[in-house]
């Protein structure tokens, strides 16, 4: 299953989806990333409409990560729409966030998300974290493994 499985990434710092980029390598995770820098684009890219309605090039993902602090929508708003959408019911979706408040974490998970991971600031964290969803979710066929977590700290 592997190189066809695409994971949508939904993050507006540019610093971020660079190390994104590098840990997913470093995590042996050989998955396509589509890149979107707010949550209009991903919602955009979800529906395939705009510049995303080709379907060839732009592939319904497999697994959805966002942030929540973005421009234009915000990882929650993406988040309230995913849940008016029932196409994406099973759309696996965790949010990579800055924040390590309780309450982003509370107000995520009852928006659907599967799983808030907090920024590492160590890079090693990153790539342990992802090679938890390439074990869980983007090797294997069964869609209902959990996703690993990542305690707030």
């Amino acid at each position: 299953m592997g190189t066809d499985r695409l994971i949508l990434f939904a993050e507006d710092d540019a610093a971020d989806v660079l190390l994104f980029r590098i840990a997913i390598k470093k995590a042996g995770i050989p998955n396509p990333i589509a890149h979107v820098v707010d949550g209009e684009e991903a919602i955009n890219y979800l529906s395939g409409t705009v510049i995303y309605s080709d379907r060839i090039e732009f592939p319904v993902p497999s697994v959805l990560i966002t942030d929540l602090k973005m421009p234009k929508i915000s990882g929650f708003d993406l988040l309230a729409w995913l849940q008016s959408q029932p196409q994406f019911n099973s759309l696996p979706t965790i949010v990579l966030s800055g924040s390590a408040q309780q309450i982003d974490r509370d107000r995520a998970l009852a928006l659907g998300a599967q799983a808030y991971w907090v920024k590492p600031v160590a890079p090693d964290c990153l790539i342990q974290l992802l090679h938890g969803l390439k074990e869980k979710r983007l090797t294997s066929v069964n869609k209902a493994l959990p996703i690993p977590a990542l305690p707030l700290t």
